[in-house]
């Protein structure tokens, strides 16, 4: 519980300090964690690639590193430096965590930066896209699918109702943005989506989006 309340404090900290990428006040639920890890729990025995992109303080690695197995291959992209010092910790102290630590890599760079070479059987994403100006936006969604195996899945959230309602009640500039972005994202969803989850019981409220290229 201890560590549970100081990485919440961690969390905090950095939502003040560097809003555009961390996107929300507290960390999400472990319902939220559960959906977006639907896929992945459903794995066959075969070694699979896992990577998750911004995992913040862990709330969904905790969820990850419960479906991974021996020869498994999972990599995390984190760019805020007080999150990647989290969940370093996490993976020296916390027993689940301790035991894949051995399958697991923290990369400290910008997802667009990140290149090891073999693509991932499942990406997992707690990036705030609507947040980010639309360019970088599109750098990030075209890494999804540069790093994705063909017949993998994407799986990502986006808070309830958020950028629509952003598109009606913002002005000027941020309106064509939270536009251009919704543009972005729409189009990927309208090729490539293959469920989405609804959780009331995540604050937001939350949207967790399944994707999937063959």
């Amino acid at each position: 519980m201890l560590n549970l309340i100081r990485n919440q404090l961690v969390f905090l900290r950095q939502f003040g300090a560097q809003f555009e990428t961390t996107g929300s006040l507290v960390p999400s639920t472990r319902f939220l964690a559960r959906r977006v890890t639907r896929y992945l729990a459903r794995r066959d025995d075969t070694p699979i690639r896992v990577l998750e992109c911004g995992p913040g303080t862990g709330a969904f690695t905790d969820q990850i590193v419960k479906h991974l197995r021996p020869g498994d291959r999972f990599d995390l992209v984190e760019l805020n430096e007080a999150f990647v010092e989290v969940l370093k910790k996490r993976f020296d102290t916390e027993p689940v965590w301790q035991a894949v630590a051995d399958l697991a890599e923290i990369h400290q760079l910008p997802l667009q930066d990140f290149d090891q070479g073999e693509p991932y059987d499942f990406i997992i994403s707690g990036l705030p896209h609507v947040n980010f100006p639309p360019a970088v936006v599109e750098t990030i969604t075209d890494s999804y699918f540069r790093l994705l195996k063909p017949g993998g899945t994407l799986s990502y959230f986006e808070y309830l109702y958020i950028r629509p309602l952003k598109k009606v009640v913002t002005l000027g500039t941020t309106r064509q943005k939270i536009r251009a972005v919704d543009r972005i994202l729409a189009e990927h969803l309208r090729r490539h989506r293959l469920r989405r989850d609804t959780v009331f019981l995540n604050v937001p409220p939350a949207w967790v989006q399944h994707l999937r290229v063959q």
